[in-house]
């Protein structure tokens, strides 16, 4: 039996090789994986000795040869191959070890165009192709966490063809993977991100209990362990849904920095945000904006959740917290809770990923773009355009009220007051509906809307919206301007004393 192994990740391989000379194969290998095994006193063949032929073109060329190919590829289960094989001097290679060149890791140090050509494998996916085409009879390892799996199965006699066939889609997925990236990267250079072809790749961080619905099967798959870099489940077993709601509270709660910002979301929107001095006094004020739509949501803490706030919590039926973190004492009072599920980052604030770009299933396909980005400096740069200057409370409500509105479904429009949520529309087809429908419901709450800051995050087409926020108390407006009826706003936002400020940015969210 024969083993060829050839490694750019090299952690673990020299036992991994050590055991297999053990269990009776001969090992082949390339460069520095030959020199590694060589000084470890690993008895092992030069890959030259095989082919017949030297390395060549500075390493380019090592291992794209019939003696290696042809060892990898002919069929033990048909004689001609088995003749063939033996009439060219070709003998058989019965597991292949390989992980390729660190493409990823040479485009994140550098922009050096040489480097990174010089880092695009070519031997390594050929050989990781041709031991996945033939798993009936070739064992397939691309991963150095899979290295105790195969010698477990060689060791106990379990080296199945459901083994190998399980190792050859993760070699098939592996060799895609790297592909894609590859691709993309290339788009992104020459072609600013649109080629002809838009590769997704994702590694799969779990499975959730169910899909949108429980007869749907669903998984959340990550981009370069973003998810569990970001976030550990400490705590119940997500579903697709509370994954989606714990995508839209992150990014509304992450977005203000270190401040003690928390924010409830009911079906991917927000039904309670609030800043205030502690987390504590946060979570009861962003509960008033709706208590009633709270009830099973999802809490985004940007801190870490104390006893105290874990108590409070625990008064009503949450599905999901997700915070910076949680301290010993709140973990022992979330226990309780059976159904609660609990996400940490492990840190003292929430981080956003940042993904460059997102995209979106249409029927047949998928629209793509570059991520949008709410940009901390819109509200403070954002133009005024009534006589009325905003005071620095409703400058923060503002800030507080846009942000919001961008990271919730169109059409939006949000009221803040005393740096609190007190009502938002969302989803509607029509802008004005959203902002009456936003300011029914604070009346059903009993929350005083006069003196808030009020967003929209496209601009309004008429003055009636702000006919109708005077008419609620509304003292600031912030919305990003740009309609033919502009100077009919701004008359209405002086006629009833309100400043308004245009940012000249728009946020929708479909």
């Amino acid at each position: 039996m024969r083993a060829l192994i050839s490694v750019s990740d090299k952690s673990g391989v020299e036992n991994f090789a050590k055991e297999l000379v053990a269990l009776g194969y001969e090992i082949i290998s390339t460069g520095g994986t030959y020199k590694k095994l060589q000084d470890a006193g690993i008895a092992v063949i030069e890959a030259n000795e095989v082919t017949k032929f030297p390395e060549c073109f500075e390493g380019r060329v090592k291992t794209l040869n019939p003696y290696i190919h042809g060892g990898i590829l002919h069929r033990r289960d048909k004689q001609s191959h088995l003749d063939q094989a033996k009439e060219l001097g070709v003998e058989g290679i019965d597991l292949v070890c390989v992980n390729l060149y660190p493409f990823k890791a040479t485009i994140e140090k550098t922009d050096d165009f040489e480097e990174i050509i010089e880092n695009i494998d070519i031997g390594g996916p050929a050989m990781v192709r041709s031991a996945a085409k033939n798993f009936d009879s070739v064992i397939i390892v691309t991963d150095v966490a899979d290295y105790d799996t195969v010698l477990d199965n060689l060791k106990n006699n379990t080296n199945t063809v459901e083994f190998r066939r399980d190792m050859m889609i993760k070699a098939f997925e592996h060799t895609a993977a790297y592909d894609s990236m590859i691709a993309n990267y290339m788009n992104g250079r020459f072609n600013d991100g649109f080629g002809e072809y838009q590769f997704i790749t994702g590694k799969k961080s779990f499975q959730t209990r169910y899909g949108e619905n429980p007869h749907q099967k669903g998984a959340l798959y990550e981009f370069d362990n973003h998810f569990t870099k970001n976030f550990k489940q400490i705590k119940g077993e997500a579903s697709f849904n509370n994954i989606n709601d714990v995508n839209g509270a992150l990014k509304i709660a992450s977005s203000f920095g270190d401040e003690n910002a928390v924010c409830i979301v009911k079906h991917g929107n927000p039904c309670g945000f609030a800043i205030k001095g502690t987390l504590l006094e946060s979570y009861t004020e962003a509960l008033k904006c709706d208590p009633v739509s709270a009830f099973g949501g999802v809490v985004a803490v940007n801190g870490v959740v104390t006893k105290e706030l874990a108590e409070k919590m625990n008064e009503i039926f949450l599905e999901v917290v997700m915070a910076a973190d949680f301290d010993a004492e709140a973990l022992e009072v979330f226990e309780k809770k059976k159904r609660l599920k609990l996400f940490a980052q492990g840190g003292t604030k929430l981080v956003m990923s940042n993904d460059s770009h997102d995209f979106k299933h249409v029927d047949g396909g998928f629209v793509y773009q570059n991520a949008d980005c709410i940009c901390d400096g819109e509200v403070h740069n954002a133009e005024q355009k009534s006589e009325l200057t905003a005071t620095a409370q409703e400058m923060k409500d503002l800030e507080i009220a846009w942000k919001v509105a961008g990271l919730t479904k169109s059409n939006c429009v949000v009221y803040v007051k005393d740096s609190a949520m007190v009502a938002v529309g969302m989803g509607m087809t029509s802008r004005v509906d959203a902002a009456q429908c936003a300011l029914k419901k604070a009346k059903e709450m009993d929350l005083d809307v006069s003196g808030a800051a009020m967003a929209s995050e496209a601009f309004f087409p008429f003055r009636d919206s702000i006919d109708a926020a005077a008419a609620a108390g509304v003292k600031a407006i912030i919305e990003p301007g740009g309609s033919i009826r502009d100077d009919e706003v701004i008359e209405a936002a002086n006629e009833h004393g309100i400043s308004l400020y245009f940012t000249t940015v728009r946020h929708f969210l479909h």
